[in-house]
């Protein structure tokens, strides 16, 4: 099991252990750039390495790594757009908006960062708002977007979501092949490539968009998953929470099935898969669109065993009056022996689990609202 915890949050990073002592509770070890915000925190296991996403607002995006164990930080270069890579026009945008007119695409969010695969030491993927990838093959130290999928004549169907810009917010390396990588983009379904990056494929098809008119809701091109996930055991087996109901997909993607009938809502931002067992994944459901927050102000997590054909609702632990706790789509995870889980809120609340997500523990502290949380 894992014994360390990576906790980005809107004012800093934090550190959690595992304590020695009987109870063997969570508690914060380690605390860095206090004050700042913090996207997203990347363990690479390959070579121990930590890597911290910055969102300096004014001061823009800030990527950091540490090589011995969070003691000290190096900054690393931000991926940068090319002065050719324009953004489209935005067809639902107005006329006085911005959006409206094409424009050259500039950095606004580092919104995902994975290692490649074993055989692969130094690659790392980033996946940015406006919605470009970026590969890494030196440990950060420069950057390349990947034209093939920025320059693929689809992107100009894509837009945002909860963001202006659309975003790449999911990467999955298959474990059996590096060069195999799948992606999940907000608003742009899911895309894969076999090649390493030099070719790509939309592979959203049968998911189903109830947000556009009904003559466009199954363009795989224009989805919404808020989140993507692969099982590391079964990687042909895929989860999506998407932005109007849970999608699952047994045959590398190729085509998803819709989860229906979810109580008490499918809508959410955040998944998490069983690391062997593809048949089990968690979600933390909530009230779609305007409203945001737990249904009946119950804040809840949501498991099925049986590959979405029931669902247990997991409430041992977790406020059941008046919680609005809000979990984002990196915000909830899962250690790879499938028992221990984590999840994070928006009000600064977070709860493990040692036994599945039946029983939570909520940690002993006061953090600002959590961005995102990840097993070390």
């Amino acid at each position: 099991m894992s014994d360390r915890l990576f906790i980005s949050t809107r004012k800093g990073l934090f550190t959690l252990a595992r304590s020695s002592d009987r109870r063997r509770r969570w508690t914060i070890a380690a605390t860095a750039f206090l004050g700042d915000p913090i996207n997203l925190t990347t363990h690479d296991r390959r070579d121990g390495a930590i890597y911290s996403v910055l969102n300096l607002g004014h001061f823009g995006n800030k990527l950091r790594r540490s090589d011995d164990d969070g003691a000290t930080w190096q900054e690393l270069l931000t991926p940068s757009y090319p002065e050719d890579a324009t953004l489209y026009a935005n067809n639902f945008a107005p006329p006085t908006d911005a959006r409206s007119k094409s424009r050259p695409a500039v950095l606004n969010e580092i919104w995902s960062l994975e290692p490649g695969g074993a055989d692969e030491p130094s690659t790392l993927w980033a996946g940015t708002i406006p919605g470009g990838l970026f590969r890494s093959d030196d440990r950060g130290a420069s950057w390349r977007l990947v034209r093939e999928l920025w320059d693929a004549p689809e992107r100009a169907q894509w837009f945002g979501g909860g963001k202006d810009e659309p975003g790449i917010h999911s990467i999955c390396v298959d474990p059996r092949d590096s060069r195999h990588v799948t992606v999940g983009i907000s608003c742009g379904g899911v895309w894969t490539t076999r090649d390493g990056g030099s070719s790509w494929t939309c592979v959203a098809h049968g998911m189903r968009a109830a947000f556009m008119p009904p003559e466009l809701a199954d363009n795989p091109n224009i989805q919404d998953p808020h989140r993507v996930v692969q099982c590391a055991g079964a990687p042909d087996h895929y989860w999506a929470q998407h932005h109007n109901g849970i999608f699952r997909s047994t045959n590398d993607c190729r085509r998803w099935e819709e989860i229906e009938n979810v109580s008490p809502s499918n809508f959410g931002f955040a998944v998490a898969v069983h690391p062997n067992d593809p048949l089990t994944a968690w979600f933390v459901p909530g009230v779609k669109d305007e409203r945001r927050i737990p249904v009946e102000a119950k804040f809840v997590a949501t498991r099925t065993r049986d590959g979405g054909q029931s669902f247990e609702t997991l409430t041992r632990g977790l406020p059941q009056e008046h919680a609005y706790d809000l979990v984002y789509r990196h915000a909830l995870d899962v250690d790879d022996s499938g028992s221990r889980l984590a999840m994070g809120s928006t009000t600064g609340g977070l709860w493990t689990s040692e036994d599945g997500g039946d029983s939570w523990e909520a940690l002993d502290a006061r953090l600002p609202p959590v961005y995102a949380v990840r097993f070390g």
